[in-house]
């Protein structure tokens, strides 16, 4: 029997997971993306498959970016005073700077320097200090190489951050 992620501790997870998204009971602690991104688990013999768990976690961490993003788009379906404009894309260039990804499994990931190179250029994009703003398209778009036998990010994340990100830009209109 081999070991694998403690089922109580993930089912526990699970079970904030689908109360943050509106599925099970309100008596629960929501939980953000990022919680779940930092998600450990302890080994346990006869435990769940830690790559199936990994991928499901994936998914809710993707269905709750997309509904933490409602409100924001909602509030900003309105116009807006510019300086509350300006403030809220200053906030989404600070989340920008904060953004951790994890690594990618079995040493394949996306190059790290070329996901921070292009982050970078996103925030200037955000804050209007850039001559060279980058576009909803063009982050939709991109592509990074994959590295493979050392670091790199998670593809999953970054792809899903990225989408986000491109839907930031379009409400810019950048």
């Amino acid at each position: 029997m081999r070991s694998g992620y403690d089922p109580a501790e993930v089912d526990t997870l699970i079970g904030r997971i689908e109360a943050t998204l509106g599925r099970g009971p309100r008596s629960l602690e929501p939980v953000t993306a990022d919680e779940v991104r930092a998600a450990t688990f302890r080994a346990r013999r006869g435990g769940y498959q830690e790559t199936a768990v990994d991928f499901a976690l994936e998914a809710f961490v993707v269905a709750l970016e997309t509904q933490a993003k409602w409100p924001v788009r909602l509030a900003m379906a309105e116009p807006t005073g510019e300086m509350l404009r300006e403030e809220w894309f200053e906030t989404q260039a600070a989340r920008v700077e904060r953004v951790a990804f994890r690594s990618g499994r079995m040493g394949t990931g996306y190059n790290e320097d070329e996901v921070d190179a292009f982050l970078d250029r996103v925030v200037a994009t955000l804050r209007g200090t850039t001559d060279y703003p980058v576009t909803a398209k063009d982050v939709r778009e991109v592509r990074f190489s994959t590295v493979l036998l050392r670091s790199g990010y998670l593809i999953a994340d970054v792809d899903a951050f990225l989408a986000g990100i491109a839907d930031v830009l379009d409400q810019r209109g950048a």
